[in-house]
């Protein structure tokens, strides 16, 4: 079987290269069409604060000390009684909207102010100021929706208003509550005036007695005007990467600190106020708004794969900080539910792929997509230790993924580095369970990088291929993204075996930021990509899908020099990239008459500066790429610039 296997790898492999042939283009090897893509993982407040687009933080009064000391229900809520108004507030939990936000907000108005024209308005509520701050623009709509439970036997006139720092109304909307039981209310808001800094008020303008929850306030311009949808700009920085495939929604926030930490799937899917929020691992809230249908749309939307990764019903083993006395915290989900736990997986790619009268494709249906997502890849962990509980765990699932849906690539791991004990385990439970793929980590200094552009060309081809899930060169210097260029050259090159690979951490909220290094940093109302982005949007903008060798001529001793050749089958264009991660210039030899077709038109890009050179939110350009037109010989002598990316993207007429 598994020689069959290999053949019709083989088989499938060649497509490219016999189009390449067709072409009049002989030689070549099949790469992976899928190399580059996104990591995304909620750290950094990279969903919540972030990629998600809501505006209103604590939005269904969840958060709580667990996640940070000081938090309670009310945290980032201010209550007010403008005008001389008074009343009464409470956080309850008896009769919530759904079991899975189970507090909520009972203010009882008892009085009701007549100084609307020295106040700006009168009432008792709530003021929220969201991520620090809710930017609104001038004329641009929000969608402000609330839920509200009248529990006075009067109806209740409420206003809702988005206003500046010193009280202005910028924004207003007014309602009437009409029933005792829970009900969403919405409105729109047009913003009269541009404000970093706006906050949502929330007023009961008459006396009673009313309960609400999950308050929310959305641009109407989200990224595709998606409902429950994505910060325009964020999304499309990612979109115009084009990546091959997206992974989420982590990391280790995917197997959590502790057994019910762990992200469960099924916890994310449906109307936002039934889903379940809770403590990130990375120590802060998340809300679920941006769930597993969010993720899978917006592969959708930009044309990538999705890749979820999921639990290997362990968690993470530095649960409940052992990381800091190199212990493990690993707990393992026991035997006795990992029946229903298997069925949690599978359902996933029912959910993702199954027709409409599947039951979980039928869930899918009724949020909105009846089509199936087209699920092709899925993980199963994350540089979990390799015990042998988490060996039989994950053994299970495997092999129920394996039997029931053979169609589906399972990824496996291999922990956290790119040696040692977990990883020389992991990789002998791949091979023995002959798995179709694993995922490698590994976060290093760039000078290892350069050192280690071999790392791939022994490996077997025979044996599981290799994701490259997260990795980074520790720095958002243009020195650690031309490292990162060499490495992904070496990438390319060993393409068949390296199946796919992702940079990470993907995003990093400014003042929020967990981790040394990101590809993208933002804060309420900028991005600034680093020097990272471009190598990275780089090579994905300029992907193919056949290597050739024999086509630079370079010092194979200086590790300073990289270079790979790939063509994309699907337009036959040649695509050239060369690194130099020197400070001066240095020649390379180009030979392209092995294509032997007419070249005409080229461009050359180019990224180069001085090695310290990176990009700052006060000049978020300093370091972009540039890109001119080129002369093409069949033979030629190129120059690498000091410090550089070179990409050359050659047409190939017949």
């Amino acid at each position: 079987m598994r020689k069959l296997k290999s053949i019709l790898i083989l088989m499938l492999g060649l497509i490219p290269t016999l189009n390449a042939w067709s072409q009049g283009i002989s030689g070549g090897k099949k790469i992976s069409s899928d190399l580059f893509g996104l990591f995304f993982e909620d750290i950094n407040y990279s969903a919540d604060g972030g990629l998600y687009a809501e505006l209103i933080q604590n939005r269904s009064f969840e958060y709580n000390p667990t996640e940070q000391r000081d938090w309670h229900p009310l945290s980032f809520w201010e209550y007010i009684s403008p005008g001389f108004s008074y009343g009464q507030i409470s956080v309850e939990s008896a009769s919530p909207v759904h079991a899975n936000n189970p507090h909520y907000i009972v203010i009882n108005a008892e009085h009701i102010g007549h100084e609307r024209e020295y106040y700006g308005e009168t009432g008792v509520g709530l003021k929220n100021s969201g991520f620090d701050g809710i930017v609104i623009r001038q004329g641009e709509s929000y969608k402000f929706s609330i839920f509200a439970q009248q529990l006075s036997g009067n109806p209740v006139n409420m206003s809702v208003s988005l206003q500046s720092r010193d009280g202005n109304i910028l924004g207003e909307a007014s309602f009437t509550t009409s029933s005792n039981a829970w009900q969403k209310y919405e409105a729109t808001l047009t913003a009269t005036e541009s404000s970093d800094s706006a906050k949502l008020v929330v007023l009961l303008t008459s006396t009673g007695k009313l309960a609400f929850d999950m308050v929310s306030l959305f641009p109407e311009k989200t990224f595709m005007n998606r409902a429950n949808g994505l910060r325009p700009d964020l999304a499309q920085w990612l979109a115009d990467m084009h990546p091959a495939f997206v992974r989420f929604p982590g990391g280790c926030l995917v197997h959590g600190d502790g057994l019910g930490n762990m992200y469960r799937w099924k916890n994310t899917i449906g109307p936002p106020e039934q889903r379940k929020g809770q403590r990130n691992i990375w120590g802060y809230h998340q809300t679920a708004g941006l769930g597993y249908f969010e993720y899978f749309q917006f592969c959708e939307d930009i044309g990538a794969k999705p890749l979820p990764v999921l639990p290997a019903a362990v968690s993470c083993q530095n649960s409940g900080g052992t990381w800091r006395i190199g212990g493990t915290g690993q707990k393992l989900l026991p035997m006795e539910e990992m029946e229903d736990y298997v069925r949690e997986v599978l359902d996933l790619i029912e959910w993702a792929n199954g027709p409409v009268s599947s039951v979980w494709g039928a869930k899918r249906a009724a949020a909105g997509h009846p089509e199936p997502f087209n699920l092709e890849y899925i993980g199963i962990g994350n540089e979990d230790k390799i015990s042998p509980g988490f060996e039989e765990r994950f053994n299970l699932i495997y092999q129920a993924v394996k039997e029931k849906h053979p169609e589906i690539t399972v990824i496996g791991t291999v922990g956290p580095f790119h040696s040692g004990e977990d990883f020389d385990k992991g990789w002998d439970i791949a091979r023995k369970l002959e798995l179709p793929m694993v995922d490698e980590h590994y976060y290093t200094d760039p000078g290892w990088l350069l050192g280690n552009q071999s790392r791939y060309d022994g490996y077997d081809r025979q044996g599981p291929r290799v994701y490259l899930g997260e990795y980074a060169s520790w720095g958002n210097t243009l020195l650690n993204a031309i490292a990162e260029a060499a490495y992904l050259t070496s990438l390319e090159r060993n393409g068949d075996i390296v199946w796919m690979a992702s940079y990470a951490p993907l995003l990093a909220k400014k003042g929020f930021t967990q981790w040394k290094t990101d590809m993208i940093f933002f804060d309420n109302k900028s991005v600034c990509p680093t020097p990272n982005y471009y190598v990275q949007k780089l090579f994905m903008t300029n992907r193919g899908d056949v290597y050739f060798d024999k086509v630079f001529t370079k010092d194979e001793t200086d590790t300073s020099l990289a270079a790979s050749c790939v063509m994309d089958s699907r337009t036959g264009d040649i695509i050239l990239k060369m690194v130099n991660a020197g400070t001066e210039p240095k020649m390379m030899q180009v030979d392209l008459t092995q294509f032997g077709a007419k070249l005409s038109g080229g461009e050359k890009t180019i990224l180069a500066g001085a090695p310290e050179d990176s990009n700052s939110f006060e000049d978020p350009q300093h370091v972009i790429p540039v890109t001119t037109g080129i002369r093409l010989d069949k033979k030629m002598n190129y120059s690498a610039p000091g410090m550089s990316l070179t990409v050359i993207r050659i047409q190939n007429k017949h």
